[in-house]
């Protein structure tokens, strides 16, 4: 049963806070008169992995250390943020961390996890070959494998949604980008556990809206690939868990064409000078595509991360939309 009570995510919160600062919310003119609104952009790009996954791992590696200290390494595939956070945190706790990602991956991301201290496994051509692998090398090598979506990783993840909150408290509306979900769990918690009013908003890719169409159904949907070149959201099949908790909690979900994120990223960078990753820049293109709903209302956005690939911001930036590698179709 998970504890998101208030106590618990402000304790949270300072693990946290030991090792990642708060990260700012940022009121953009240029971007808030684009939009409409009174817009507030939480700004997870700017954590030491360059995106909001940094702080679930931190609690995560916390909980195994206290509930598995028998256990010397970790193992979990990734397409990179998740496994730079795994890293870095398993790293400084004195645990090895083993990361499995499909052949193909971004360079950038693969160097990052090696920086970071990772033993770095490619295989497949797919994040489902590769998960499939770190689970069988967990088997033979006595690794620990790390989930995608975790009760102690949402209290980690809450504690950006507590400084948004604290920060702004009277929020009309959040716009959060999902993937596994637990940025949309950590949100609502924070949320609730401070008794506020704000909706919440769960944004996906329009090609691979498996989490909107489980949520609407109320049961879980998977979708038959992954074709967007947002990968941080490229999630097949959601998490049951993470349904069960942002389904009753969420106000409804927006999906995002891949012509809509390019052009978010853009704007981030004309408005702001931020280059935000393509699963970054969903919740903003979910914005714009309800401008008229938001219309001067008070709302945030979060910017989730920036680890995009060089050559795919150097394509966007230009004015182009990346088309996806039909080998990477299944993504996260």
């Amino acid at each position: 049963m998970n504890d998101f009570s208030l106590s618990s995510l402000r304790a949270a919160a300072d693990m946290v806070h030991a090792q990642v600062p708060p990260t700012p919310q940022y009121a953009w003119p240029l971007l808030g008169q684009r939009a409409g609104c009174d817009l507030w952009v939480k700004h997870e790009n700017h954590t030491p992995t360059g995106a909001f996954k940094a702080r679930g791992a931190i609690t995560y590696i916390d909980w195994l250390r206290r509930t598995h200290p028998e256990v010397k390494g970790i193992i979990t595939a990734t397409r990179g943020n998740h496994g730079q956070a795994q890293v870095r945190a398993a790293t400084a706790a004195g645990i090895a961390a083993t990361i499995v990602v499909p052949h193909g991956n971004a360079l950038e991301k693969n160097a990052a996890m090696r920086a970071f201290g990772a033993t770095l496994i490619e295989h497949g051509h797919d994040f489902d070959s590769a998960k499939a692998e770190a689970i069988r090398l967990s088997a033979q090598q006595g690794l620990f494998m790390v989930p995608a979506y975790h009760d102690e990783l949402v209290r980690g993840v809450a504690s950006y949604g507590l400084e948004l909150f604290d920060a702004v408290p009277d929020l009309d509306t959040v716009y959060v980008p999902v993937g596994c979900g637990s940025g949309l769990c950590g949100t609502i918690a924070a949320r609730d556990a401070l008794g506020l009013k704000t909706k919440v908003v769960g944004v996906v890719s329009a090609h691979v809206d498996a989490a909107k169409r489980s949520f609407e159904a109320g049961r879980l949907v998977s979708s038959p690939t992954a074709y967007t070149f947002a990968d941080g959201v490229a999630v097949c099949t959601p998490v049951q868990a993470a349904l069960d908790y942002f389904g009753p909690r969420a106000d409804r979900f927006v999906g995002v064409t891949d012509d809509e994120v390019a052009q978010a990223i853009r704007i981030y960078w004309q408005d702001t000078h931020n280059l935000a990753e393509g699963a970054g820049a969903v919740a903003l293109a979910a914005l714009l595509q309800e401008k008229d709903r938001m219309r001067g209302k008070k709302v945030a956005v979060i910017l989730s991360g920036g680890n995009g690939d060089m050559s795919q911001m150097a394509e966007i930036l230009g004015g182009a939309t990346p088309q996806v590698n039909q080998d990477m179709r299944k993504a996260i």
